[in-house]
């Protein structure tokens, strides 16, 4: 008998699948170890094909008799397809590091079982009860025709009652739910409540796994067709579930949900696909969805608004707007609006916390010679490195790389060493010095590693923690108990970006944080809003949450620039280890497309990030009304010396 079978490590440009022999029957989707080369890697049953007329390798070993589940074999050609990428490199997705070793299958996938685990019904669920605006969401859901659908909450609404309920409906039916979240350490509360209502049914995936504890969980997943929820980042929607029903994605705007290293895909497309696969729903939840989604949900009428805050007790809170450029409003911190420092005051004295908000972490991100002119730049990417006092280190935020700071300037010997900007640490300390006994912390990417963010969440919602100083870590749907103001340092600062995002983007995460109060914890609440642009459309939208507001002014704006939702992107990257070889390469490509009439291109240009550890970045940015046209025209770039990036959520 002979079998095609995706090998899971690319094997030629072109990828492809090999065919092999085998003297057992094999099913599509079952694991099995095959040569390849002098090597043998893991493969993936495709299908039994009648005879060949070519020598054939046999099939080295069967790792698994239960086979993963049809929609995850479609999925594999749908994303190889629709990204571009070859389809080892997608089907390397499916399989968990180790499968190989030894004992890892041990009481899970022997090979006289070959049958799922069993579990009795029906599942006894605690009642999950929703208030009239949810209920209505929910009819609303049941009403529409399509398979995915938009649910845009307000923040503080209730969505997860609604997925509680949808995913309750589905186990009950004996089907399975995948819930994914951006990431599980900062979604914690989320989790617990479906812990708390689906008990020993939730199967978890998350960062802090060893390989042998998800390995275990995916093998898990895989040997039952009793009705579970999995819950975890993007890689979750590849679980090798059963009967699954339902698909939720919490904080779809996110974009932890785009995976920008090979292979390229966005997990909401992908999700979109299988549900229509499995004519199952897919809920994409979002206070401020991606203009892309809320424009089609519009335009397909699957879009479902939740726009009443699930608590009675819940608030406006009061917003100030403290124009920067003005210094009689800092006084007595350059950082610290004397609005903002008044405020911090009256709540340690009430026993409230305040959160201050700016999205960028470290001390001071340039640091220069005043004499010169000197930058302290990555030797690598040649971007600014950025200061952290703590440490007294300079790293660069893009590949890493650290050095000491110099006593001295390496190109004049001068002493006059400066550092411009703040980050969270900065902010830290001058908090610290202002408020000596007040108990300060920070959450940001620069957080020990050791730390348990949990357990830290914890200590803010006992009211532990009095000032709270975080970076977009702290805006992804916490809920603060104790919180009564919200200090934005700088809201504008995203906003000089050249990305066609930025616009987006700032709204995106000041509608987040600013949601983050007035919950109905606390009788009072308070938005402080540092700003050189009070004015700017972006900002005055998310003050008054006015999500449609903002989405009509960006779409005119999308509209006339001709960028998503009304047009399709690609980005064409050459990366070489000169510039002259990078540019040569990109030049070829920009004479090679300009003979496509459906296409718009920009001209050959550098990176953001130009120089990499990897060499040169040169890159051409493509446009096209029709995304086949644009896949199609990039097909002759695809497994080159080329890296193609189909509808990238930003050109940073």
């Amino acid at each position: 008998m002979f079998f095609e079978v995706i090998p899971t490590e690319v094997f030629r440009n072109d990828g492809g699948i090999l065919t092999y022999s085998s003297e057992i029957a094999l099913k599509p989707g079952q694991i099995v170890l095959i040569p390849l080369g002098k090597k043998t890697v893991t493969g993936i049953v495709w299908q039994k094909v009648p005879s060949v007329d070519f020598p054939t390798k046999p099939i080295s070993k069967f790792l698994s008799p239960i086979p993963l589940p049809k929609h995850l074999l479609r999925a594999i050609f749908w994303l190889s397809q629709y990204y571009l990428t070859p389809i080892p490199l997608v089907a390397n997705l499916l399989i968990p590091a180790g499968l190989t070793s030894r004992n890892a299958l041990k009481g899970y996938l022997e090979p006289q079982e070959g049958t799922l685990r069993q579990k009795s019904h029906p599942i006894a669920l605690k009642d999950i009860s929703l208030n009239l605006a949810q209920k209505k969401a929910l009819e609303a859901i049941s009403g529409i025709s399509g398979n995915t659908k938009l649910l845009r909450g307000v923040t503080g609404s209730g969505k997860t009652n609604i997925y509680l309920k949808l995913t309750a409906d589905t186990m009950q039916k004996g089907q399975s739910a995948i819930l994914l979240v951006p990431e599980i350490a900062l979604t914690s509360q989320l989790v617990k409540v479906f812990e708390q209502t689906f008990g020993d049914n939730i199967a978890l995936i998350h960062s802090k796994q060893t390989l042998a504890e998800k390995r275990q969980t995916w093998l898990k997943i895989l040997s039952t067709n009793a009705p579970q929820v999995i819950i975890g980042p993007r890689s979750a929607l590849l679980s090798p579930v059963q009967n699954l029903g339902l698909i939720i994605i919490d904080e779809a705007h996110e974009n932890a949900y785009y995976q920008e290293n090979p292979p390229r895909y966005s997990a909401l497309r992908l999700a979109s696909f299988m549900a229509h696969c499995q004519q199952i729903p897919c809920i994409l939840g979002s206070a401020t969805p991606t203009l892309v989604d809320y424009y089609l949900a519009k335009t397909k009428k699957t879009l479902v608004g939740l726009d009443q805050k699930a608590k009675n007790t819940a608030i406006m809170p009061s917003v100030q707007i403290v124009d920067l450029k003005k210094r009689e409003n800092f006084l007595h911190n350059r950082y610290f609006s004397n609005q903002l420092l008044t405020s911090i005051e009256k709540n340690i004295k009430d026993r409230h916390q305040t959160l201050i908000f700016h999205n960028r972490r470290g001390s001071a991100p340039l640091t220069i010679c005043e004499e010169c002119g000197w930058q302290a730049l990555c030797p690598e990417c040649f971007l600014p490195m950025t200061l952290h006092n703590d440490s007294y280190i300079l790293t660069c935020h893009i590949c890493g790389h650290e050095e000491k700071v110099p006593s001295s300037c390496p190109n004049c010997q001068h002493t006059g060493i400066i550092h411009k900007g703040f980050g969270t640490k900065l902010l830290e300390m001058e908090l610290k010095q202002h408020f000596p006994k007040a108990k300060i912390a920070r959450f940001d990417g620069d957080n020990n590693k050791n730390d348990d963010l949990a357990s830290l969440y914890n200590s803010v919602k006992d009211g532990e923690i009095e000032i709270l100083i975080g970076t977009q870590t702290l805006a992804k749907g916490l809920d603060l108990p104790h919180l009564a103001t919200v200090g934005i340092v700088q809201a504008d600062a995203g906003l000089a970006l050249p990305d066609f995002a930025a616009e987006e983007r700032t709204f995106e995460l000041l509608t987040q944080v600013i949601g983050r109060v007035g919950r109905g914890h606390l009788d009072q609440a308070e938005v402080i809003i540092q700003s050189y642009q009070p004015e700017h459309p972006v900002i005055q939208a998310a003050i008054s949450a006015d999500y449609p507001g903002f989405a009509e002014y960006l779409l005119k704006q999308r509209r006339t620039q001709q960028m998503p939702p009304f047009t399709y992107l690609a980005r064409l990257t050459s990366v070489y280890k000169t510039e002259k070889t990078a540019l040569a390469k990109i030049q070829q490509a920009y004479n090679s497309l300009s003979k496509n009439p459906s296409l718009e291109l920009s001209p050959p240009m550098p990176a953001f990030h130009e120089r990499t550890s990897r060499g040169y970045v040169w890159q051409l940015i493509i446009k096209s009304t029709s995304r086949e046209s644009l896949r199609k025209s990039l097909l002759p770039f695809r497994n080159s010396q080329y890296t193609i990036t189909l509808d990238p959520p930003s050109l940073l």
